[in-house]
This record gives structure tokens, C-alpha cells and sequence, in this order.
């Protein structure tokens, strides 16, 4: 009976023994698994910064290259620089300097149309006046007498105006809205009086009756 018992007994330590040995297979797999779904996030976040770093160098390249294709200067290279490729620089450099010649177009256009306004003004007024004056003058000639030649009332209408225009130049600013209506405006009271104008008027007719004028 001792002996069967120690049998039993050596059996069960070997058996627990055996047990405790055996690895926990259980919690590495969990752990590799863990390590591999963080190392998938850091290259899946790797690429989509290469990407995106990817992608802004390419939208700045595009963006250098359609400068060139715009700015006509930088399609303009020197002999020196051949064929060779214009440096950023050079891109931004040549692009800020078109771009102020384009000001200056600018600027010079909206005087000259500034100008063109000034006249346009001035002829309106002159014809109103010239039709005034003719208007006038018909209702005053007798019957019977000759009717005026046309190129007599353009001269005198061509007078008219270069008198009126000179001082309405000197005179009328169009900075603004508010300068032009007041300079304007002193302009009609000074130069357009009808005293001015009925001088104006026989001053050029007195010359229109000399055949060297």
C-alpha cells in the first residue's frame, strides 16, 4: 500500500510539474499581434505624410511652371542662360517686376482715359453752347439773306471749342467725383458766362471775315 501510494504520488508531481512548463502561448500571440497593428499605423501614417509632402512639392512646382508660362519675360532668357532652367529666384524676381510694369500700363491708361473724359465733357458743353449761339443767330437774320455755309459754322464752332477747351483743361481736375462736379461747376460761372461767350463769337467772326484766315 506505501508503495502504490508513492506511485500516485510522484505521478500527480511530475503531472504538475509537466503542466508549469508549458508555455503561455496565449499571451505572446496577443502581444505580437499588437506590436504588428502598431507598426502598420506608423507606415500607414509614413505614407500619407510622403504623400502629402509629395503632393506640396508638386503643387509648388506647378505652380513655378505656370508663372513661366505667363510671365512673358521669363520666356525672354539671356544668351549667358541658354536653355538652362530659370532658378526660383529668378521666376519670383522676373514675376514681381512684370507685375509692376503692368501697374504702370495700368496708371497710364486710366489717365489717358481720364483725359479722353475731360474732352468728351468739353465738347458736350461746346456743342450745347454752339447750338445755343446758332439757334440764336438764325432767329436774328433777315429774310432774303444768304443762309451760312456749313464750313463757316465749323470754323466758328472749331473756334469756339479750342478757346473753351483750353481753359476747361487747365481748369477741370477729375480726381475725383466731387473735384470734377466743383471744378466744373467754376468753370461754367467763369469761362461760360454769355458775356465770354458773345466775345468769343464776334472775335472769330471778325476773323472769318478776312479771307486770309
Amino acid at each position: 500500500m506505501e508503495q502504490k501510494g508513492s506511485l500516485v504520488s510522484r505521478a500527480n508531481s511530475i503531472g504538475s510539474t509537466s503542466a508549469s512548463s508549458v508555455p503561455n502561448t496565449d499571451d505572446e500571440d496577443s502581444d505580437d499581434r499588437q506590436e504588428t497593428i502598431k507598426n502598420d499605423y506608423k507606415d500607414r501614417r509614413r505614407r500619407a505624410h510622403t504623400q502629402a509632402e509629395q503632393k506640396r512639392r508638386d503643387a509648388i512646382k506647378k505652380g513655378y511652371d505656370d508663372l513661366q508660362c505667363i510671365v512673358p519675360t521669363c520666356q525672354q532668357q539671356d544668351i549667358a542662360i541658354g536653355t538652362q532652367k530659370l532658378s526660383k529666384a529668378v521666376v519670383l524676381q522676373k514675376t514681381i517686376d512684370y507685375i509692376q510694369f503692368l501697374n504702370k500700363e495700368k496708371k497710364k491708361q486710366e489717365d489717358d482715359v481720364s483725359t479722353l473724359r475731360k474732352e468728351v465733357m468739353a465738347l458736350q458743353i461746346m456743342k450745347s453752347n454752339y447750338e445755343q449761339i446758332v439757334k440764336a443767330h438764325q432767329n436774328n437774320l433777315h429774310e432774303g439773306t444768304d443762309q451760312v455755309p456749313d464750313e463757316m459754322k465749323f470754323r466758328v464752332f472749331q473756334g469756339i471749342m479750342d478757346s473753351l477747351f483750353h481753359t476747361f483743361n487747365s481748369s477741370v481736375s477729375v480726381n475725383s467725383f466731387q473735384e470734377l462736379s466743383a471744378c466744373v461747376f467754376a468753370w461754367i460761372e467763369e469761362h461760360c458766362k454769355p458775356q465770354t461767350l458773345q466775345d468769343i463769337v464776334i472775335r472769330f467772326l471778325h476773323q472769318l471775315k478776312n479771307p486770309l484766315y
